[in-house]
């Protein structure tokens, strides 16, 4: 099947081909559903913290930060903006000339609004020699939106996200990667007043983050008297998947070099992992509010985090005392009840097949990570689900979809009781209790993942993507949800979005 120049071509990527045989085999088996539960829900589950126990553990974590510790804030920022643009796009394509559906309409009656809207009228007048306005009076809208869209205008069609800008100020308006920065000194700066934050980037777009943060870093530190230290990393080759055709046989591009796709964000479980912090917040690239809603964002960051602190510190003394053979039965019976009732960590149906202490050894010392969790109200996401592990045991675990067998019955009642979703709001805890990391790769469930069909030059592909990052790339930590109001989720998945209310 494999011809010498592919053998090379995976090694130079530094693959095996034992990797890739398993990739292929995937396309023809898939990946099996997991075994839900139940719904993850305030009632078991997900925490609902008393308005009077907030205070407690925010000061918990401000405590925490006034330590020596490690603390970064990681966000995904490779994907492409291509996505918020659908229907512009469609629009250029279109054999009619003026606004027709709801979106176009809305957006030209809005223009105006949007934060780039003073970049594109200077994009305008450089390909036209009109305004905006003049040429929408002309009927010109298209000649608008390729200004925006298009390389040698704007080029937002292809810029990745984190480079538009998103919300207005009267100092000069902000991208997202600018709020990502002024938003971790809120919650992220240590007692050096030093804030870490670190993007993960296309390497095509990585000169263009470096030049931005690069003319802005001072500005953003003199406002908000802190140092950053930003940090890039690429997605490593080594995570892409091989592409198939639709016979499943490897797809191969007009040179006849085989296909290799990026394996999705769950191969930034190897970022993640080369980080050394102790703690890491993770939240999207697009889900950014302007100043004057950040303090209400921050303080819920904060709750989040005084949360983890809290509930490892009582791990880390738990382990403690199980390391030493330190404990008494009322105590080992203690931190039985606390695996199962506050880390809802269900044990084997059967029982253990391992001596308890072992037993609670192997749960506790694992990475954690605390989760927010809003009020499902039909935005799109993974919901929290308690799930069925193949060690027997049940846990809290991110599903999308995607995982969900649609013809179990049992599953299907479980989505639709399901009460909240993911809004990728996480704190994560990723050194054990001596203070060494842990290696990441080890906690995924690779039986997780899907497979999407694509295509390249015209001709039908499969891909394969790989457990996403908070999915089956963190299956195997220790999980905490904790509910969390929905105006901490302020995404932007389309163009229009930046016209809602928290992003004007």
């Amino acid at each position: 099947m494999f011809t010498t120049d592919d053998l090379t071509q995976i090694k130079e990527m530094n693959m095996s081909l034992t990797e890739i045989e398993e990739q292929l085999k995937r396309f023809k088996v898939g990946f099996p559903y997991l075994s839900i539960i139940s719904p993850a829900t305030v009632e078991k589950g997900i925490m609902r913290i008393p308005e009077t126990a907030e205070k407690q553990y925010i000061e918990e974590w401000v405590r925490f930060l006034q330590d020596e510790h490690q603390v970064m804030k990681f966000v995904p920022a490779s994907g492409a903006a291509s996505r918020m643009f659908k229907d512009l796009f469609a629009f250029l394509d279109a054999p009619y000339t003026e606004p027709t559906t709801k979106s176009e309409k809305i957006f030209f009656e809005n223009i105006d609004k949007f934060a780039f809207y003073i970049s594109l009228n200077g994009s305008c007048k450089d390909l036209y020699g009109h305004t905006v306005p003049e040429l929408i009076a002309k009927g010109r809208y298209k000649d608008v939106i390729y200004a925006l869209l298009m390389p040698d205008g704007l080029n937002y069609g292809y810029l990745p996200k984190g480079l538009l800008l998103f919300h207005k100020y009267p100092e000069g308006n902000r991208t997202p990667v600018g709020e990502h920065l002024t938003e971790g000194s809120y919650y992220a700066m240590n007692r050096d007043r030093e804030v870490n934050i670190h993007f993960t980037v296309s390497p095509e777009h990585r000169p263009f983050f470096e030049a931005l943060v690069g003319a802005r870093k001072s500005a953003y530190e003199m406002k908000l008297d802190c140092f950053f230290d930003i940090s890039y990393s690429e997605q490593k080759p080594s995570t892409n998947t091989i592409a198939v055709d639709m016979n499943d046989e490897p797809f191969r591009n007009e040179d006849g070099s085989l296909l290799f796709r990026p394996g999705g964000h769950g191969a930034l479980i190897e970022n993640l992992n080369d980080i050394d912090a102790e703690i890491i917040f993770i939240k999207n690239i697009d889900n950014v509010v302007p100043d004057r809603l950040k303090p209400g964002e921050a303080y819920y960051k904060k709750l989040l985090a005084g949360v983890l602190v809290h509930l490892r510190h009582r791990t880390f003394e738990y382990l403690e005392k199980l390391e030493k053979g330190n404990y008494t039965i009322e105590e080992l019976a203690e931190i039985y009840e606390f695996t199962k009732n506050e880390l809802c960590i269900i044990p084997p149906e059967g029982g253990l097949s391992e001596p308890l202490p072992d037993y609670l050894k192997r749960k506790l010392d694992r990475p954690f990570r605390v989760c927010g969790m809003v009020k499902n109200v039909g935005e799109p996401g993974g919901g929290p689900f308690i799930v069925k592990n193949a060690d027997g045991t049940a846990s809290l675990q991110i599903l999308e979809s995607s995982q969900i067998d649609r013809n179990d019955p049992k599953a299907m009642e479980a989505l639709k009781n399901s009460s909240h979703f993911n809004p990728v709001d996480l704190v994560c805890a990723v050194k054990d209790r001596k203070g060494k990391k842990y290696h990441l790769p080890d906690y995924v469930d690779k039986n997780t993942g899907f497979i999407s069909k694509k295509s390249k030059n015209g001709k039908e592909l499969k891909a394969l993507e790989l457990p996403g990052l908070w999915n089956g790339g963190m299956s195997d930590w220790n999980t905490i949800f904790v509910e969390v109001p929905i105006s901490t989720f302020n995404p932007v998945k389309t163009v229009n979005d930046l016209l809602r209310p928290e992003h004007q």
